[in-house]
């Protein structure tokens, strides 16, 4: 499934959640197994041989992408959640919205100096969620390998943003303008 237009399971929703906003739907992908796989097997693919020892995954959707891909990948799995979800100590990232601020925390002890980090989530739209999760795997002392994603809201300008952090490797499956 190596042709696979996954644009064609990402529907555009006009006017939610509110007037003037087009959403793009991410869960006929999921509920596609077939789908689904292939998007799991290209983004690790893509990264395969790169030495990832572990993936990190912002809440909650990145979960569903980075886990399996850490799977693929033979790596370990970081959930990067909300403050106070996390049961041990954690080290936190607070990053800009576009009205208001965000924090997002892993278990301080999740990631070590010598970890290979490729951070994944279902979309990329402005970059600040993915960017705080990797400004963490840089506090532990572990290096960020890249990013992956199903989908990339090129009209927000996610790579900018990243490029801010240095220059990595972004990977999406599908590239929404």
């Amino acid at each position: 499934m190596t042709d696979l237009d996954y644009d064609a399971y990402i529907p555009s929703i006009p006017d939610y959640p509110e007037p003037g906003v087009i959403f793009r739907d991410i869960t006929p992908l999921f509920a596609n197994a077939d789908v689904l796989k292939a998007a799991i097997d290209t983004i690790a693919g893509h990264f395969q041989g790169q030495g990832i020892t572990k993936v990190v995954g912002p809440e909650a959707r990145g979960f569903l992408v980075g886990a399996p891909v850490a799977i693929a990948l033979g790596a370990g799995f970081i959930p990067a959640r909300k403050p106070g979800k996390l049961p041990r100590k954690t080290i936190s990232e607070t990053y800009e919205l576009e009205y208001g601020t965000d924090t997002i925390e892993i278990h301080a002890d999740a990631l070590e100096p010598g970890d290979k980090v490729l951070l994944v989530d279902d979309l990329i739209a402005t970059g600040g969620t993915i960017c705080a999760a990797a400004k963490l795997v840089e506090k532990t002392g572990a290096s960020v390998a890249g990013f992956g994603c199903i989908l990339e809201l090129e009209f927000l300008n996610p790579r900018e943003t990243l490029a801010k952090l240095g220059d990595f490797d972004v990977f999406s499956l599908v590239k929404s303008r």
